[in-house]
């Protein structure tokens, strides 16, 4: 079964389009794509913590605009309960530290990415028209 990781997932809205960034390479999930987020910490509610991993990131603000879906998932070493709320960029230049690369894809292309298994549940949701 492994761990259980509590995470929550920023899909930064622009216009038409959704950022999305590619993992590093290591790990279940090495070189797949994402939407940015991360590990809730104790006491620290949803907004707060996609808030600081934003900061920590991308070293930019986001604002939280409203809840999207709770998906969970099962990897092989580890699962996620993971959180997703629709995020505006308030300031900064999304710069990545973390991640290889960006990319900002509008909805329809989104299933052409090679996302994280979990992340494919949540295009899947954006897919059916709740973003």
């Amino acid at each position: 079964m492994g761990k259980h990781y509590e995470v929550v997932a920023a899909l930064i809205v622009r216009g038409e389009e959704i950022f999305c960034c590619q993992r590093g390479n290591k790990g279940e999930c090495a070189l797949k794509w994402e939407f940015p987020g991360g590990k809730i910490e104790q006491d620290e509610s949803h907004e707060e913590a996609l808030i600081r991993e934003i900061k920590e990131e991308l070293n930019s603000t986001i604002k939280v605009i409203k809840y999207i879906t709770t998906i969970q998932h099962q990897y092989n070493s580890f699962s996620l309960t993971m959180h997703v709320y629709e995020c505006e960029l308030v300031e900064g230049k999304l710069e990545l530290s973390e991640h290889l690369n960006f990319m900002w894809l509008r909805k329809e292309r989104l299933n052409q990415v090679d996302f994280a298994d979990a992340d494919k549940k949540i295009v899947s949701v954006i897919l059916h028209n709740l973003l």
